[in-house]
């Protein structure tokens, strides 16, 4: 394999996993990276998403003793099979609304700009839902994820179709969507990653089905790559996130989302970056 290929590999494997369950957008930062180094066309586009694997067992891994346990308990436990419903009405109507939008997405969005715009309008949606989570701080209904109705599982997976427009964020989308459902930060946390592993598998068998005459055995190495710096990049964000929640609010990922999306669109304007569509 080429090596300048295996590096763009590695780069976009570690942008995936830092950025996926961070309120900052990982398709967003995935479509400004490839563009940035020059990883573009059909096969990255499917690469991209591909990765995802890799921090979907990053998830499944950090999350291994609670999955065991729904397994367990998915013929017997009223609880865990409560939770699987809830995931499963989380993760419809994302997966619907892809299916009929996602070509149109694809064509019309995948851009800098459009991404660019995504991440600062997503930006004011945080600060105006920290601002008034502040406000009635101390209001949530739901404290844990086993807590959650199935009208509360259906609301966050509502929250999630915003997450189809790059640059949105799918766990910005489904974390800020929980808390203003009611959902304490350290629930709808949880449940973004939980619901992470459905949405992202889907995901991933869907865009490489649909390019499988695209792709070739060749291919394989630079996906594996990918997916590998994607599961070690994301099991640590993940550790992070968890323990950063604990103490601060997402009012910083905020002002970074502002902060990149001016710099993009200024420096396409100007010239200065030649941002590939």
């Amino acid at each position: 394999m080429d090596i300048i290929l295996a590096l763009k590999a590695i780069i976009m494997g570690l942008v995936e996993g830092f950025t996926e369950f961070l309120p900052i957008s990982s398709t967003g930062h995935l479509i400004l990276a490839g563009s940035l180094i020059n990883f573009t066309g059909e096969v990255a586009k499917v690469f991209e998403i591909a990765i995802q694997a890799g921090a979907i067992l990053a998830v499944m891994w950090e999350y291994r003793a609670r999955i065991g346990t729904v397994m367990q308990g998915l013929t017997s436990d009223p609880r865990q099979q409560k939770f699987v419903v809830n995931l499963f009405v989380a993760f419809l109507p994302a997966a619907v609304l892809g299916l009929l939008f996602s070509k149109a997405i694809k064509n019309h969005l995948f851009a800098p700009a459009p991404v660019a715009f995504a991440f600062i309008i997503g930006a004011l949606v945080i600060l105006w839902a920290e601002r008034r989570h502040k406000t009635l701080a101390g209001s949530h209904r739901i404290e844990t994820v086993d807590d959650m109705t199935m009208i509360d599982a259906f609301k966050v997976g509502c929250a999630q179709c915003f997450a189809l427009i790059p640059g949105t964020s799918r766990s910005g989308a489904t974390i800020i969507g929980g808390m203003l459902f009611g959902l304490s930060r350290k629930a709808a946390t949880e449940f973004s990653f939980f619901l992470a592993i459905p949405t992202l598998l889907a995901a991933t068998v869907y865009s490489v089905f649909k390019a499988r005459h695209d792709l070739h055995t060749t291919d394989l190495p630079l996906f594996l790559i990918g997916g590998v710096a994607a599961f070690v990049s994301a099991f640590l964000c993940v550790r992070w996130l968890l323990r950063f929640i604990s103490t601060h609010d997402f009012t910083g990922f905020a002002w970074y989302r502002i902060v990149f999306g001016i710099v993009v669109l200024v420096t396409a304007h100007f010239g200065w970056v030649v941002w590939a569509d």
